[in-house]
C-alpha cells in the first residue's frame, strides 16, 4: 500500500504545527458576539426605562401611602367612611375601568399570551383605589398598586415605542421586576420575581437582563428621590444542625397551609360577593360595611391598613396568639369586596405574627421564626419560593440563608397549586407529573372539592291516596 500523502492543509513545519494547534484553542463567532453586545445595550437601556418609569410611580405612591396612613391613624374616625370610599372605587372601576378591574392577572395574560394593550387608565385608578383603601382603613397591600402601575405605564412606552408582541412582553416581565424590587426595595428578589412569578415551576431566563437592569433602577430611583424603607432586625448566623432543620421544616408546612388558606379564602369570598351582589360598585360598599363590623368587635384598627407595627410586636414576641387570623380575615374581606391593594404586605404580617407565635412551641428564637414567616407564607401563597429566599437574605442578612430556603421551598410545595395570583400557569406541577403549561391556578382550583359537603333536600315521602270508604 502505498504512504498516505499529507494534504495540503496540514501544517508540515513544527512551528506550523504549534501555531495550527495554539489556534484551535479557542473558536470566536464575532458576529455572535456583536449580536450579544447589541442586545444587552437595547436591553439595558429598555430595562432602564421601566426602572425609571417604575421607581418615580414607586416613590410618589409610598409616599402618598404613609400620607393616607398617618391621617387614618389620627383620625380614627376615617373608617366610617370606608364604604363611602369603596363605592367610589367600585363606581370608578365600573363605568371607567375596562380590563383595568383584572389587575395583576391581566398583566400576566398578557405575558402568557400578548393581544391587547395594557389600559393606560390603570395606573391612575389603581394608584387612586389604593390610596382610598389605606385612607379608609381597608386591609390591603402595596406591591398589586406598584406592578400594575408598573406595567401600565411600561406597557404604554411599548406602544409609543411601536415594539413587537415578543419585546412587549419582555417589557412587561422587566416591569413585574421593577415594580417589586422597587416598592420593597429588594433589587435581587425584584428581578428574580419578575423571572419567577408567571408560571409555576419555570424561569423566563430570556428576560434576566431587563429584569435585573429594572429591578436596580427603580430601587436606586426611589432611593434617590429620599424615599426610605421600614428597617427590619438583622437575623445574626445560627448554625446548620438537624433538629433546628426538622423545625424549620415544620414550621414550613404551617407557613404553606397559611398561605394556600390565604388565596383560598380571598378568591372564596370574591365569588361570594359577585354572587350575592350583583351590582359591582355596591360590593365593596359592603365589604367596607363589614370590615367596620369587625373593627368594632376587636375593638381596635390593629388589623386596618398595612398593620406595620404587628411586625414590630412579632419580632418582640409580643404578638398576640390570633393576630395572624385576624390579619388575615381582614384583608380577604377587603379584597375579597374588590378594593384595590395588595396582598404581599399584609401576608409578610400574616406570616411574621404566625413564626413567633410558633417560635416557642417550636423551640426557635423568635426572631429567627418571625423572620422566617415574613418570607414563607408568601412564598407559598405566591409560588415564588426562590424570590422569598433572596428576599430573606437582602431584608434580614445572609445568617440564616438556608433556613429561609428551606422555610420558602415546603411552604412553595404544601401549599399546592393555590395562589393569589389566578393567571399563573403551571408549567411544572409540584409533585412532578407532567403539565403542558396551559392550565392555570384558577382553572385548576374549579376542579376541586367544596370544603363542605354538599345540603341534600329530603324529598317528602309520596302522598298516598286515602283508603276509599268500605260499603
Amino acid at each position: 500500500m502505498a504512504d498516505e500523502q499529507p494534504s495540503n492543509d496540514e501544517p508540515r513545519g513544527l512551528s506550523a504545527r504549534v501555531y495550527s494547534g495554539v489556534r484551535d484553542l479557542v473558536h470566536v463567532d464575532w458576529a455572535e458576539q456583536a449580536r450579544l453586545l447589541r442586545h444587552l445595550a437595547r436591553w439595558i437601556a429598555l430595562g432602564s426605562l421601566v426602572g425609571v418609569l417604575a421607581g418615580l410611580s414607586s416613590a410618589v405612591f409610598l409616599e402618598v401611602l404613609d400620607w393616607a396612613t398617618e391621617t387614618r391613624l389620627d383620625n380614627p374616625w376615617l373608617i366610617g367612611l370606608l364604604p363611602l370610599g369603596g363605592l367610589a372605587v367600585g363606581l370608578a372601576y365600573h363605568y371607567g375601568g375596562g380590563r383595568s378591574s383584572e389587575g395583576n392577572n391581566l398583566i400576566l395574560d398578557e405575558i402568557h399570551e400578548p393581544r391587547a394593550w395594557v389600559p393606560r387608565r390603570m395606573a391612575p385608578l389603581v394608584f387612586a383605589g389604593t390610596v382610598i383603601t389605606q385612607l379608609f382603613g381597608g386591609s390591603a397591600g402595596r406591591e398589586g398598586t406598584a406592578i400594575q402601575m408598573s406595567g401600565s405605564l411600561s406597557d404604554g412606552a411599548s406602544r409609543l415605542l411601536r415594539l413587537g408582541p415578543a419585546d412587549r412582553r419582555m417589557m412587561l416581565i422587566a416591569a413585574l421586576s421593577g415594580g417589586f424590587g422597587a416598592v420593597f426595595g429588594v433589587p435581587a428578589a425584584g428581578t428574580i420575581f419578575g423571572l419567577e412569578v408567571q408560571s409555576v415551576g419555570r424561569m423566563r431566563y430570556e428576560a434576566l437582563v431587563p429584569c435585573l437592569t429594572a429591578s436596580v433602577i427603580g430601587d436606586m430611583v426611589v432611593h434617590a428621590l429620599g424615599v426610605h424603607h421600614t428597617p427590619l432586625p438583622h437575623v445574626a448566623g445560627i448554625g446548620l444542625d438537624l433538629a433546628t432543620l426538622g423545625k424549620v421544616a415544620l414550621a414550613g408546612l404551617a407557613f404553606g397551609l397559611v398561605g394556600g388558606l390565604f388565596s383560598e379564602l380571598t378568591h372564596g369570598l370574591k365569588r361570594a360577593f359577585t354572587r350575592f351582589v350583583p351590582w359591582m360598585p355596591a360590593r365593596p360598599f359592603v365589604g367596607g360595611v363589614l370590615v367596620i363590623l369587625m373593627t368594632l368587635a376587636v375593638g381596635s384598627q390593629t388589623y386596618n391598613g398595612l398593620s406595620l407595627g404587628l411586625i414590630g410586636e412579632a419580632f418582640a414576641g409580643n404578638a398576640s396568639g390570633w393576630a395572624w387570623l385576624l390579619k388575615l380575615l381582614f384583608t380577604a374581606v377587603t379584597l375579597g369586596a374588590f378594593f384595590q391593594g395588595g396582598e404581599v404586605t399584609p401576608l409578610f404580617v400574616i406570616g411574621a405574627a404566625l413564626g413567633s407565635v410558633l417560635a416557642a412551641p417550636l423551640g426557635l428564637p423568635v426572631v429567627l421564626l418571625t423572620a422566617l414567616g415574613f418570607v414563607a407564607v408568601f412564598a407559598g401563597a405566591a409560588n415564588t419560593p426562590l424570590t422569598c429566599t433572596v428576599m430573606g437574605v437582602e431584608l434580614f442578612g445572609a445568617g440564616a440563608i438556608v433556613y429561609f430556603a428551606v422555610a420558602c421551598v415546603i411552604s412553595y410545595t404544601f401549599s399546592s397549586h393555590r395562589g393569589i395570583y389566578g393567571s399563573q400557569r403551571v408549567a411544572v406541577a409540584k409533585d412532578g407529573s407532567e403539565a403542558d403549561g396551559s392550565d392555570t391556578l384558577h382553572g385548576l382550583g374549579r376542579g376541586r372539592a367544596h370544603w363542605l359537603p354538599a345540603v341534600t333536600r329530603r324529598r317528602p315521602p309520596p302522598r298516598r291516596d286515602p283508603d276509599p270508604p268500605t260499603a
